[in-house]
């Protein structure tokens, strides 16, 4: 393990250190949304059969979003921490949380594969596929499988390259797949006939080259903190505090999981296979514009970190100020660009004319109060960056079990076509949970950093 720490976050401009980590996150996490982005669109065209196959990828994201979420319990619970043990100058405690965080992904990466082929088909037929979609989500899915090793490794250690400083390198890891990913999806769709099989081929092979470009840099001689087999001996605290820092990413991506599900099987009742197909191309659409404002929260995060462990309290106050003037000007230009080009955004996924004509005023629904992501984005980032894991917790749950999945059942019966229900029911949570979670975080955070700079000031 090199002894440099060249990447110090208390020197410098607050919105150059955050746009330093910020522009090379958000620049992969955009390229990483193109695995998902490139196959939709490939698999929205393929002859005879893409409306059906669409819908069948829809009913796999699930799925995919557990597997993810797993990644972020230990990557995004550990890196943090690192980030604030790199800042305290704990270089040796730095490194076991990387080394234990990386013991987990793999050893969970293992167990998700067994479950998910034990178990695929009645998870599919309870997330909504019908005879006619199941035996191609049931394709995709049994070939995405055989890669979730490589998902938990890349996205997961890639959190702490981020958090060591080398976002350029955490861009590469993300990079090198997204690349390989758009290569291989038309020769394996078109050239090679098959279908969504060869979209999955394609995703599980450009996950591989992001995994072994990952342990290539955390075992080589330029990282911080490279993993090491004296360091992975699991503590029991030490994984608690993972486990605990990552549980509200865990559960974010859990609940997201489980709103698609309720989503899909309530619209499969209300609106059927046409509607399943409308919410994945405009789920497709979410991730790609709320990819930007969650990379610069994640570039904020480390930056963040690192300074309330090196006890810069004044700096963590001007992070989240910053953080959250960027992130409400984002969605706000977005917010009316997207209303703006609703039609040409539903257009670069189906030529189907009734798909995109039954799913305008649903897009119009759903985006209706999407400057409003920005405050839950920036509460959830500040709480899980100080280590406040309740309340990081509490609010993943808040806004989508305790909101969306109540509306979601609820609104279809008072809508009238009832499909509208489901997609009113994410602008309501996006208003009351980002308000309420970015409210209680200016209230309990500015409140105790300013009594921790008393102390600090008492105490020169």
């Amino acid at each position: 393990m090199t002894q440099k720490n060249n990447n110090d976050f208390t020197q410098g401009s607050i919105l150059q250190n955050i746009m330093n980590m910020a522009i090379p996150i958000t620049l992969g996490q955009l390229i990483n949304i193109l695995y998902s982005v490139v196959d939709r669109i490939y698999i929205g065209r393929i002859p005879g059969t893409a409306s059906l196959a669409l819908t069948g990828l829809g009913l796999s994201i699930p799925v995919t979003t557990i597997v993810m979420s797993f990644s972020n319990l230990f990557g995004m619970g550990g890196a943090p921490l690192c980030s604030i043990e790199r800042g305290r100058g704990n270089e040796k405690e730095a490194q076991a949380i990387m080394c234990n965080a990386f013991v987990l992904l793999v050893s969970t990466g293992l167990f998700l594969t067994m479950i998910g082929y034990l178990l695929k088909e009645p998870l599919l037929y309870l997330f909504g596929a019908s005879n006619e979609t199941f035996p191609y989500a049931n394709d995709y899915l049994s070939i995405y499988l055989s890669g979730t090793l490589f998902v938990m490794i890349s996205l997961g250690m890639n959190q702490f390259i981020n958090a060591q400083g080398f976002g350029q390198i955490g861009m590469i890891t993300i990079m090198s797949g997204a690349a390989a990913n758009i290569i291989l999806d038309p020769i394996f769709i078109f050239q090679f006939h098959m279908g969504i099989r060869g979209a999955a081929i394609a995703t599980v092979l450009s996950q591989m080259i992001s995994a072994l470009w990952v342990l290539h840099f955390l075992t080589g001689k330029k990282t911080l903190f490279r993993i090491e087999r004296h360091a992975m001996k699991l503590n029991a605290s030490r994984v608690k505090n993972i486990c605990a820092l990552g549980l509200s990413g865990f559960i974010m991506g859990i609940t997201n999981s489980l709103v698609s599900i309720v989503c899909n099987t309530t619209l499969q009742t209300c609106g059927g296979d046409l509607y399943v197909g409308i919410m994945t191309i405009i789920n497709t659409i979410r991730e790609v514009i709320s990819m930007p404002v969650s990379g610069i929260t994640g570039g904020a995060q480390p930056v963040i970190s690192y300074n309330y462990g090196a006890g810069a309290y004044k700096r963590v106050k001007s992070c989240i100020r910053v953080l959250s003037i960027i992130g409400i000007a984002y969605t706000g230009f977005i917010w009316i660009l997207v209303s703006v080009l609703a039609e040409p955004l539903m257009r670069l996924f189906t030529d189907n004319t009734e798909l995109i004509q039954a799913g305008l005023p649903c897009f119009h629904i759903y985006y209706a109060a999407f400057i409003a992501m920005s405050l839950q984005f920036t509460g959830q980032s500040v709480f899980t960056s100080l280590g406040y894991s309740r309340q990081a917790v509490f609010f993943s749950l808040f806004r989508k079990v305790i909101i969306v999945i109540p509306l979601t059942l609820f609104l279809p019966t008072v809508c009238n076509p009832g499909v509208y229900g489901v997609f009113a029911a994410e602008p309501i949570s996006n208003v009351v949970g980002g308000a309420a979670c970015y409210i209680t975080m200016l209230t309990l955070i500015l409140s105790s950093l300013n009594r921790l700079e008393q102390m600090q000031t008492e105490g020169k």
